[in-house]
């Protein structure tokens, strides 16, 4: 694969997944119900407090977004990516099964992943981390933010991030059918 080709699909794959996180916090904090509609929703799954965590949710998505875009920081903003996949899927999804028609966690289980696939290649010759010398494709002896380092950073920052949000800040809703 040459070099361009390589840069362009990491671009591709990093605008994607940045510009759904980025329509992710937007709907947490704009959309309809705004951050008291989510954090209805999110106290409504166990998330206490509620609105802090709607807050930070909207707000960690579109930082989050806006850093895979601009491919700045990007094993950072894939830990972000990772770590609300794993709050989301644990939360929300995983009761459900597999299948998103059935709102279970398969797509949050591809955004995930896809985080972390980003990490381990870094964010291509397309990327500010490449123009500010973070991540030097050109220099094979430089350490940069990629392969094993770039893959552990965001998948530890995530995961980890994810136990200790859920550890700390959520308590399951049991639902009626669940009392008896």
């Amino acid at each position: 694969m040459t070099e361009g080709a390589f840069d362009l699909a990491l671009l591709l794959v990093r605008v994607t997944l940045g510009a759904v996180m980025i329509m992710h916090g937007k709907n947490h904090l704009w959309g309809k119900g705004g951050v008291e509609g989510t954090a209805r929703w999110f106290a409504s799954l166990g998330f206490r407090p509620a609105k802090v965590h709607a807050l930070m949710s909207g707000y960690g998505e579109l930082a989050a977004g806006a850093g895979l875009i601009a491919g700045f920081l990007t094993p950072l903003s894939c830990a972000a990516v990772i770590a609300t996949m794993c709050v989301a899927g644990w939360a929300a999804h995983r009761p459900n099964g597999f299948f998103i028609f059935r709102d279970g966690y398969e797509y949050v289980l591809v955004m995930g992943v896809a985080a972390l696939a980003v990490a381990i290649l870094g964010p291509g010759g397309i990327s500010l981390d490449d123009a500010v010398g973070i991540v030097d494709y050109d220099d094979p002896t430089s350490a940069g933010l990629v392969g094993r380092t770039g893959g552990l950073i965001a998948l530890v920052g995530g995961v980890g991030g994810a136990a200790t949000l859920l550890a700390t800040s959520w308590r399951p809703v049991k639902k009626p059918e669940d009392a008896s």
